[in-house]
């Protein structure tokens, strides 16, 4: 680990199916104060044989230190090395024979928005793309005043280079997530569909942080849907 890379060196998990033998690939990316271990449990929740999953490990259990609505100045270098974290267990997977368009990135919390951002960075084809509990990092600061509805932060800006055409995305979150809020949720959903993405977004009412019985189905579609490539 160094102080450019945060990140590296530390392990990816795996579990499931040998990758060459596997339908599909998980890159399952775990949030604040869990571990690659912990967010096996969702993996395992999903009862599927035929699957391999890589989980990546953070440094300290957290992708960066601070919220993901944060100026980018705080999130670095803690986010560049948390996208390039992902990018290794993606590789992991390509690696035993699976192509992008058969591999699923998903995460929890600070994991769904490591997802979400790396998905959106990368540009398709993906088998499909899950944030549960999360919204777009964003690629830099934009212009503007802190808003309330992102809960006292600024606005971000987020300029794609690359395509997710018809990759399906699913979003869900409570409507009054103490962490995510509701806005960058909806900005996100916008933001994917602009670069092609069949975003389905869920808001869950009332307060909340957690995976719903709802989002664990939709997650588990997602994964269910079968040979993409």
């Amino acid at each position: 680990m160094s102080a450019a890379d945060p990140h590296a060196g530390k392990p990816i998990a795996t579990a499931g199916a040998a990758p060459a033998a596997a339908r599909m690939g998980l890159v399952l990316l775990h949030g604040r104060g869990d571990s690659a271990a912990g967010i096996m449990g969702l993996a395992q929740a999903l009862g599927m044989d035929d699957i391999t999953v890589a989980a990546p490990e953070a440094a300290g259990n957290s992708w960066w230190p601070t919220s993901f609505l944060a100026p980018h100045a705080q999130l670095e270098p803690w986010l560049g090395s948390a996208l390039n974290a992902a990018g290794r267990a993606v590789a992991l997977l390509e690696a035993g024979g699976l192509p992008r368009a058969r591999i699923v990135v998903a995460g929890f919390s600070q994991g769904a928005c490591l997802a979400l951002e790396y998905a959106a960075r990368s540009g398709g084809p993906w088998a499909g793309v899950a944030g549960l509990s999360g919204g777009l990092v964003g690629t830099g600061d934009a212009a503007g005043t802190p808003e309330a509805a992102l809960y006292g932060h600024g606005p971000k800006a987020f300029d794609y280079a690359d395509r997710l055409d018809g990759v399906p995305v699913y979003l869900g979150c409570h409507d009054s997530d103490p962490h995510i809020p509701r806005a960058r949720v909806e900005q996100s959903a916008l933001i994917l569909r602009k670069v092609g993405a069949d975003v389905t977004t869920r808001l869950h009412p009332g307060a909340g942080h957690g995976i719903t019985q709802a989002d664990f189905d939709a997650f588990r579609r997602i994964m269910a849907a079968g040979d993409a490539a």
